[in-house]
């Protein structure tokens, strides 16, 4: 059942490590205090019944008003008044539904469920924290770089980077990725990966939002920018960490270590 608490807007100071928006309110994931709905009346509610007290929230999905969490004891889905193990019970770390199938990123590969389910489809070993679904290639991130399978010649490419990629974005063209130790990386579009340190600020994610691609890092939000075929950074909401961001209307809705859920208007 919900547990409502009336407060204003920046009441929780837990650590936020996702926040995901609908037309009816906002979802928002902490660190080791569950995952709690905002309503458009400011209200908080824990959703917190079937969800382990010990599961580590990685990510929240919402697709077709249906919520996922990606945890560290498996996959969950809201059901109104409670959740639902949806069925995978690896770790997990991404969830996308993308035409009749779903996929989930885990401590073992990518897994796939078409009907009741689920089957592993790829990177059987690997620890896998992102993936993208392109025309012409998947694109996952995992613990030790980057696997790229393309369709038109039904072949993998594996780049070890001896990093853990741990998010992906395409940015003009560009794959762009988030590394476990905070750098930027940048494909040059030829199968080379550069990583980029901007001025010690620690990268934890990279989001594509609204048409513009976002870096949430220790420092703050920043929107990325070529200028003079150069990659930078360019400021957003700076002076706290945002773990992740996302969008609904006018308005950027950032989940922070420190200060709640912020919003920024457009």
């Amino acid at each position: 059942m919900h547990t409502e608490t009336k407060q204003p807007w920046n009441w929780m100071l837990f650590p936020f490590s996702s926040v995901k928006t609908s037309p009816y309110g906002v979802f928002a994931a902490t660190v080791g205090h569950g995952v709690y709905e905002i309503d458009g009346a400011q209200n908080w509610d824990k959703l917190g019944t079937g969800l382990p007290d010990t599961a580590s929230i990685y990510r929240l999905q919402l697709h077709h008003d249906r919520l996922h969490a990606c945890t560290s004891t498996g996959l969950y889905e809201w059901m109104g008044e409670h959740w639902e193990k949806d069925g995978l019970a690896l770790p997990c770390h991404q969830y996308k539904r993308i035409g009749g199938a779903c996929y989930a990123a885990t401590d073992d590969g990518i897994w796939i469920r078409t009907g009741s389910k689920w089957g592993q489809l790829c990177c059987e070993g690997k620890r896998v924290y992102d993936f993208l679904n392109l025309p012409q290639y998947v694109i996952v991130g995992h613990d030790s770089g980057i696997s790229l399978y393309d369709r038109f010649m039904d072949e993998w490419a594996h780049f070890e980077l001896h990093r853990s990629v741990t998010s992906l974005a395409v940015y003009r063209g560009h794959l762009i990725g988030a590394t476990d130790q905070g750098e930027l990386l940048v494909g040059d579009k030829k199968g080379q990966f550069e990583r980029i340190q901007f001025g010690g600020k620690y990268i934890f994610s990279v989001a594509s939002q609204n048409g513009d691609t976002y870096a949430c890092t220790d420092q703050g939000l920043y929107k990325l920018a070529y200028i003079a075929d150069r990659l930078i950074l360019l400021s957003v909401q700076v002076g706290f960490p945002v773990t992740d961001v996302d969008h609904r209307g006018d308005k950027l809705y950032l989940a922070t270590l420190f200060q709640g859920i912020r919003t920024f208007d457009l």
